[in-house]
């Protein structure tokens, strides 16, 4: 609501007239006494309309817990259920009555023996007739059909290595697009340390060259701490994280890591998929008090993890110059990106290290080796140069040694280029560069970093950086301005 402050005589901005005149605290406007009034209608005029727009908002919100796509996955949920219960249910009855029949026919075929025995020992005291042999016999017929009784059959239960009934999975498919940031969007030169920054240790408010990180909706980090051999879990505001993988040493046991790279969260299955990497192997870890990896892909030199929005898992490996792709219980991946060996040509790559998936699962790679970022687009045979490839460098045009990397809405790409330590937006179709954070020299100050090695966003635009050289994540706000 606009209020008035006295501001004498001025030209009304409405009329135009030259008359004593209040100031509108809301837009500094001077207005003669009626058409402030007016102005004051108008703004209340507004604010209805906002108000019927929000009635409106809340009605379709409260719609939306009763779509028809809702209630239609519901009604199939709820038939696989009565169907399994149903194949359930009759698979037992079945098994029970197999059990009662054989039961039956065994206590049955016992008691016809018993009754033969009865029949003999009557006869024999009737004519007072048998020997020490025949109470050895008979003794020996009671004793085996007690050890039959105690022992009445071979019944076991055993588990089918087919699935009685088919498992459902409710996959929610989570956009892996960053907030629309526009070409416009700059972010404060002044960073903000949200973890580790209390020098190099295995403390829990530290780090030992961290490769890459995480971020949730909350705004939970997940680390990769390198030298410390483990994944670090960090709340939002919190002083120090909280280890939720590995910390048993260095080692290729099950509840170990070694040189961990990288990590993602699949929240389908409620786990993280760690890159093992001097294990050469690929992790599957609970999120949910895992105290031990599960391998899912082995002997595999992996750096860069991602995963798209149908579950595959996209992982790059640094030694073969290729990506390939996994379906969850896959024993062999689909190489969707190079494969053709060592090189700078479009269709090969040269240590690969970060991969981003975009909503067309087209393939955002960093080539570290080459100083460049490729786009493969899906089922192509050949990528193209959408930053960088202009050889080593500092300039505009240039990357050097460039490592994690992430894609907006508008497919402007992020970059970090760690041997400048700085991150660099590349616009899309653009020929050159941008700088958004980092100083020209690598340090520790605030508006700094040092060998920076990945990258990631918020909901809101905040850019976090895992500042390498210096243990720390650095957090850059966007500049609202």
């Amino acid at each position: 609501m606009a209020t008035a402050t006295a501001a004498g005589k001025a030209r009304c901005v409405t009329c135009g007239k030259e008359k004593s005149t209040v100031r509108c605290d809301g837009c500094s406007q001077p207005f003669c006494i009626n058409h402030f009034g007016h102005h004051r209608q108008e703004l209340d005029k507004q604010l209805g309309e906002i108000e019927v727009n929000r009635d409106l908002f809340r009605k379709t919100l409260t719609d939306q817990s009763t779509k028809p796509e809702n209630l239609t996955l519901m009604k199939q949920i709820d038939e696989w259920e009565q169907d399994s219960i149903a194949k359930i249910r009759q698979t037992a009855n079945d098994a029970r009555q197999l059990i009662l029949q054989h039961s039956t026919k065994y206590l049955t075929d016992i008691e016809i023996k018993l009754n033969k025995l009865t029949e003999q020992l009557r006869e024999s005291r009737a004519e007072n007739d048998f020997f020490e042999a025949d109470l050895q016999r008979w003794n020996k017929q009671l004793t085996q059909m007690n050890k039959e009784l105690d022992k009445p059959s071979t019944i076991k239960i055993q588990h089918g290595s087919t699935p009685l009934i088919n498992s459902i999975r409710v996959n929610i498919s989570v956009s892996t697009h960053l907030p629309n940031l526009g070409i416009d969007a700059k972010w404060v030169q002044q960073g903000v340390t949200v973890a580790g920054g209390n020098g190099q240790g295995n403390a829990n408010n530290q780090f030992s060259t961290p490769y890459s990180m995480y971020i949730d909706e909350d705004e939970t980090m997940y680390i990769a701490d390198r030298n410390n051999h483990r994944i670090v879990e960090w709340k939002r505001g919190a002083p120090n994280g909280q280890i939720v993988a590995g910390e048993n040493g260095a080692g290729n046991q099950d509840n170990q890591l070694n040189h961990p790279r990288s990590v993602i969260v699949d929240k389908v299955n409620d786990c993280f998929i760690i890159s093992d990497t001097d294990n050469r192997r690929v992790v599957r870890w609970p999120r949910q008090n895992g105290t031990s990896g599960q391998t899912i892909i082995s002997n595999i030199t992996c750096v860069g993890l991602a995963m798209d929005n149908e579950g595959h898992l996209y992982v790059c490996d640094h030694y073969k110059y290729e990506v390939t792709r996994w379906k969850m219980g896959d024993t062999n991946g689909i190489v969707v990106a190079g494969g053709n060996g060592e090189g700078n040509q479009l269709d090969q790559l040269k240590t690969p290290w970060s991969i981003f998936v975009d909503g067309d699962n087209s393939l955002y790679i960093s080539e570290y080796a080459n100083h460049r970022v490729m786009k493969w687009m899906k089922d192509a045979k050949e990528g193209i140069v959408v930053a960088g490839g202009q050889g080593q460098g500092n300039g505009p045009t240039q990357l050097s040694y460039p490592t994690g990397v992430v894609v907006d809405q508008l497919g402007n790409v992020y970059v970090v280029d760690n041997g400048n330590s700085r991150v660099m937006r590349w616009c899309r179709h653009a020929t050159q560069g941008s700088i958004i954070v980092g100083d020209s020299k690598p340090g520790a100050g605030a508006n700094q970093l040092s060998s920076p090695l990945d990258l990631s966003f918020d909901q809101q635009g905040n850019l976090y950086v895992v500042d390498h050289g210096n243990h720390r994540v650095q957090k850059f706000n966007i500049d609202s301005t």
